[in-house]
């Protein structure tokens, strides 16, 4: 498709110079308008534009140049304005290019020429255009850019500044057109530009310096980019710097960096940072000797805080023991060496409620201990989390470098494992690790990997223990008891797997597979004619599951036993988690008819106020007070006082661990309901509990020599 003809407004006052003009445009394929002053002329270019317009200097009226000057400034200077002359001094041709003349044509005009003046200036127009479309283009771009641009020479100094956009670059006021860098800049800031010039002077272009200017509270990052300016030969070098704000990209940078490297919760540094910072003090401290230690603390009880109160107030709780750590460690609060320095300490958290400790340059195992003890004082004091007040106590777990390992990784595994060995002696201390502790740790390991597939293999047994009528000298129930028969190790006492149990969460599959074997052998001595009532002990996870009633009910419809032959034990701790709970399981199992006994009695909370409370139907004091009791000490007081109280609530007593005929008498003697021990028997395999039903304890046959108990509040037998 072909372009429209190019549009030109010939002004001229002698009708045979326009018309001789307009036969030679159209000759040469242009649009002609014509206008016979100047005023006609401006009127029409109002109206109608041209894209270049041929004007006559000499016309009455508006001269020549009064109409240049005003079509300028009507339509800007990119519009090509010819002026057609017979003058040829200079001082016209200068009036001319001062009213806006693009060019002259000097009468009388070479025709053979005409047309090819007219393409030059048509083209120099569209170069024209397009130039000023692309410095639109770039002064948008500029306007848009976040970014500070410079032209500077060799020597710093500011030459130009383009910013159209950008805010004035911080730090800088007042005008920077021929001012050095370095007047205008801190010496950081200076050094950088004039670094990256040299560079730019040297390669052709730089680029990455960076700086950071401040201006009060506010602190600003830039990068540069430096290119030097193209030139011709002998001028002076010139370059171009573009400043560019890096400030949210520093944020981001750093905000990753305290991600990689720091507990987003509590602001402490990671497990890998450190690890990193106690090899670097290893290798430090090769040459001088310096002894370290790696404190690796956990804190007690914490899984409960997130179980009943929910994530979030574990969250306070992590956040309050980091806050803790920080305060009680400082070195001007910790014991100091004998040059009055204190001893530096850097804190981390590995994740979870667990947190770690480097002391540096300590003399021996006892300044670790130091630094341990500050910790356990700190993590005693209560927490106030909303309306509750939580206590919680530290674990922790101490290695020494060189002593117990060569980097750090071995330090926190030793530390770890000394941590655990905290927790197995009682919590809310400190242990220093050993080589025996690995091997410890090494056999728990095995045991828990065996545990986990005893289970499936059918290694575990139940055996049953009599509870005998101390009134009849029959067998009034039996108790449940779980043995591992461990394929190498032989057979396993509860006490010894149970707390790997519960820790691994396998106690509830096995609690409940001991649950309805017991219940299943019961059934079958029903069967056989000889029923008999079987004790099984609920772990402390059964017991707080909601369902709990709902299962045993289940177990008991698949066994075929009746509820009045099933009683479940639970301790004390248990009922004290959550009173209200607990009550409502314990009414619930009774309503399905199945007893209920208090285990280990006198070994917890041993409280009165939830025994009144409780539907229990019987208490079992712990053989630790049936032990002592011969001894007429405070053992015997205990035991006095829990047949006495059981009786005013009207609850049965078993006592355990009866090992002496003595023993059996002096519990006789004093009421006690029900006695189960080694004394009286062993426990049997399933198989031997009817032989046993209808067998008589007698309690008699005494020996000459009977110990009597002194028991306060009770009267003796005579």
């Amino acid at each position: 498709m072909n372009a429209p003809a190019r549009s030109i407004l010939v002004v001229d006052d002698a009708p045979d110079a326009r018309l001789v003009m307009q036969a030679a445009l159209r000759k040469a394929g242009y649009e002609v308008r014509m206008a016979a002053d100047g005023d006609d002329a401006l009127r029409q270019f109002r109206e109608r534009p041209a894209d270049l317009v041929m004007l006559d200097v000499d016309m009455p009226g508006r001269s020549g140049y009064e109409v240049c000057a005003e079509l300028r400034a009507q339509a800007g200077v990119l519009l090509p304005i010819v002026m057609v002359t017979g003058l040829d001094d200079v001082g016209s041709v200068n009036a001319g290019y001062e009213s806006g003349a693009t060019d002259f044509f000097s009468k009388p005009i070479n025709w053979a020429h005409f047309g090819h003046r007219l393409q030059y200036l048509f083209r120099t127009h569209e170069v024209t255009l397009n130039l000023s479309a692309a410095e639109s283009r770039m002064a948008a771009i500029l306007k848009a850019l976040p970014d500070h641009l410079f032209e500077l020479d060799l020597d710093g100094r500011l030459i130009d500044v383009w910013a159209p956009g950008a805010q004035p670059l911080a730090g800088l006021d007042g005008a920077l057109v021929g001012r050095n860098v370095a007047d205008v800049l801190p010496p950081p800031a200076a050094s950088a530009c004039m670094e990256s010039l040299r560079s730019a002077h040297e390669h052709g272009s730089s680029n990455g310096h960076q700086f950071e200017l401040s201006r009060g509270d506010a602190r600003t990052w830039f990068e540069l980019s430096v290119s030097r300016k193209a030139a011709l030969a002998g001028e002076t070098p010139r370059f171009i710097l573009l400043a560019r704000d890096i400030t949210e990209r520093k944020d981001a940078e750093q905000h990753i960096t305290r991600l990689a490297y720091f507990d987003s919760l509590t602001g402490l540094p990671n497990r890998h940072t450190f690890l990193n910072r106690v090899d670097y003090e290893i290798r430090r401290g090769a040459d001088t000797g310096q002894r370290l230690a790696v404190l690796f603390m956990d804190l007690d009880g914490f899984k409960n805080v997130n179980d009943t109160l929910g994530h979030s107030a574990g969250d306070r709780v992590l956040q309050a023991a980091a806050d803790r750590l920080r305060a009680s460690l400082r070195p001007t609060d910790l014991l100091a060496r004998a040059g009055g320095a204190g001893r530096d300490v850097e804190l981390a958290r590995l994740g979870g409620d667990e947190f770690t400790a480097l002391v540096l340059d300590i003399h021996c195992p006892d300044d670790a201990l130091a630094v341990a003890d500050r910790i356990g004082q700190a993590m005693r004091s209560p927490i106030r989390i909303d309306d509750r007040t939580l206590t919680l106590t530290a674990s922790i777990g101490i290695a020494i470098h060189p002593d117990d390992g060569p980097d750090a990784e071995t330090l926190l595994k030793h530390a770890d494992t000394a941590m655990y060995h905290a927790k197995s002696t009682g919590r809310d201390n400190a242990q220093v690790y050993s080589a025996a502790l690995t091997e410890h740790l090494r056999a728990r390991m095995e045991l828990d990997a065996d545990l986990r597939v005893a289970l499936e293999r059918d290694q575990f047994r139940v055996v049953y223990q009599p509870q005998i009528d101390a009134t009849s000298g029959r067998m009034h129930a039996v108790e449940a008891l779980l043995r591992w028969q461990h394929p190498s190790r032989g057979v396993i006492l509860p006490q010894d797997f149970i707390p790997l149990a519960e820790e691994t969460g396998l106690i509830e599959a096995i609690g409940h597979w001991v649950l309805r074997t017991a219940c299943a052998e019961a059934g079958a001595w029903m069967q056989a004619g000889a029923p008999m009532a079987v004790a099984v002990n609920l772990s402390p996870t059964q017991f707080r599951r909601p369902t709990l009633p709902q299962m045993v009910e289940r177990v008991l419809a698949d066994t075929g036993l009746p509820p009045e032959l099933l009683e479940v034990e639970i301790t004390e701790g248990v009922l004290m988690d959550n009173t209200a709970t607990a009550r409502a399981l314990l009414q619930d199992l009774r309503a399905h008819g199945v007893r209920t006994a208090l285990d280990d009695f006198g070994t917890g909370y041993s409280s009165l106020a939830y025994l009144t409370r409780m539907p229990i139907g019987k208490i079992k004091i712990d053989r630790v007070f049936v032990a002592g009791l011969l001894d007429g000490g405070e053992s015997a007081a205990i035991v006095g006082a829990v047949l006495a109280m059981a009786d005013s609530l009207g609850m049965d007593v078993t006592a355990e661990g009866v090992e002496t005929l003595q023993q059996a008498q002096a519990l006789m003697a004093i009421g006690c309901n029900y006695l189960q021990g080694y004394y009286l028997s062993r426990p049997v395999p399933a198989a031997d509990v009817p032989a046993l039903v209808a067998k008589r304890w007698r309690f008699d046959l005494l020996e000459p020599a009977t110990i009597v108990v002194p028991l306060p509040g009770l009267q003796q037998p005579a």
